[in-house]
């Protein structure tokens, strides 16, 4: 296909990136200036529909009055303290995630990765000194096909290649099992077993949802053994699944959440680990930390997160323009364009049929038409607007969509 090339404007943005940045990326070709709700503006002018949400980060949209309001009000009074002080907004924001979580404990950082580092330290210590399991003999059980971050630790138990290659050595304690297979996940359990490690919907594999159960087979064999189970909702959660966390989707209660991405409105960065003081208690001053962990920017933000999901509306809405958004992409399964859609409220992965195109060439024809989403292990288109879309706007994405599909098959012809 003949990509779109940006206009010169453009290109003058990108060649700084591209000569002054490091080239851990490989974005589309549009530089956004601008945003508001679902809907960003490139630096000619020209608007697009935001359907990445940047990996969910933006569940809320674009600078949500809300959050805008209290990230202003707060930035008014005082930003950064560090925790060697207590600072005013700390104490709301972990009592409202704690009751979200139904948990009694919260240890705020700032990225997912970081959260994700805490939940491995924090399952180790438990292990140690509670479960009572042998000094460096715990054992993590995680997912094949799993994705947790980039860190030294994180990519140690990666199966991905592009994430591994050449960040060796690699981090021991880890045991790989088929993401969705409880019987492997049971068979692979030893005493050194201090906690297993999963994302409820995998998100960066291409939205890819275990089988009905699944979860609560987890919870059942995690408890029978005497292990944590432990759910990286940094993508699937706050609303994104169309539940307040994909766990909810089988009525499933882990030990230990891992929370980040929305958690920060799209504004700044926060994570964090939320379990029971049996578990997180095993924390004592020096253990762990972070400068900006749990600062009063984001926790004043965080818990204006907080305010929008008690209502239970965005995740009903998750759910209705979700179910809209699959009805509306059967066309392309119909005429044999996709080979699978997965969808889980507003979050979908579409496997694009290889005689098509990659999907990297689908994300550029919908560039082209103004929609933004995002291609993933080559052959997977995800889709994951804003929460706040209105049912106009995800029919316009319907509509641009099966066009682009549509062009694509004509020019394969």
């Amino acid at each position: 296909m003949d990509i779109v090339a940006p206009t010169t404007h453009q290109q003058a943005a990108i060649e700084v990136v591209e000569t002054f940045g490091a080239h851990n990326y490989s974005p589309l070709p549009v530089v956004i200036s601008s945003a508001v709700g679902v809907h960003v503006t490139d630096i000619d002018g020209l608007h697009y529909l935001d359907c990445l949400s940047a990996y969910s980060a933006l569940n809320f949209g674009h600078r949500h009055p809300a959050l805008v309001a209290a990230a202003i009000e707060q930035l008014g009074k005082v930003t950064l303290t560090s925790r060697a002080f207590y600072a005013e907004p700390f104490g709301p924001f972990v009592e409202g995630l704690a009751k979200l979580c139904g948990k009694s404990m919260v240890l705020p950082m700032n990225t997912g990765v970081e959260a994700v580092e805490t939940a491995i330290k924090t399952a180790r210590k438990w292990g140690y000194e509670v479960k009572g399991v042998a000094e460096d003999r715990a054992t993590i059980i995680v997912m094949e096909g799993n994705f947790h971050g980039r860190s030294t630790t994180v990519i140690s138990f990666s199966d991905d290649p592009e994430a591994r290659t050449h960040f060796g050595p690699f981090t021991p304690g880890f045991v790989h099992v088929p993401y969705g297979d409880a019987d492997a996940l049971e068979a692979a359990i030893t005493d050194d077993v201090v906690a297993v490690l999963l994302e409820p919907i995998q998100g960066e594999g291409g939205v890819i949802i275990p089988p009905e159960g699944y979860l609560r087979r987890v919870r059942e064999i995690t408890a029978a053994h005497g292990v944590l189970m432990i759910a990286d909702e940094i993508q699937s959660g706050l609303g994104r699944s169309g539940e307040t966390f994909a766990c909810d989707r089988e009525g499933v209660v882990p030990d230990v959440y891992i929370l980040g991405k929305a958690l920060g409105g799209g504004i700044l960065p926060l994570s964090a680990v939320v379990a029971d003081a049996d578990i997180l208690g095993v924390f004592h001053p020096g253990q762990h930390g972070s400068t900006f962990g749990g600062n009063p920017l984001a926790c004043a933000v965080g818990s204006a997160v907080l305010d929008l999901l008690s209502t239970g509306e965005l995740q009903a809405r998750s759910r209705e323009v979700g179910a809209r958004f699959r009805a509306g992409l059967q066309p392309l399964l119909d005429r044999g364009w996709a080979t699978e859609i997965r969808q889980a409220g507003l979050w979908l992965g579409i496997d694009v049929d290889p005689a098509l195109g990659t999907a990297r060439e689908l994300c550029y024809r919908l560039m082209a038409k103004q929609v933004l989403a995002k291609d993933t292990h080559g052959h997977t288109i995800r889709f994951a607007p804003p929460l706040v879309i209105s049912d106009a706007e995800i029919d316009e994405v319907l509509e641009h969509t099966l066009a682009a599909f549509t062009e694509a098959d004509a020019d394969r012809r």
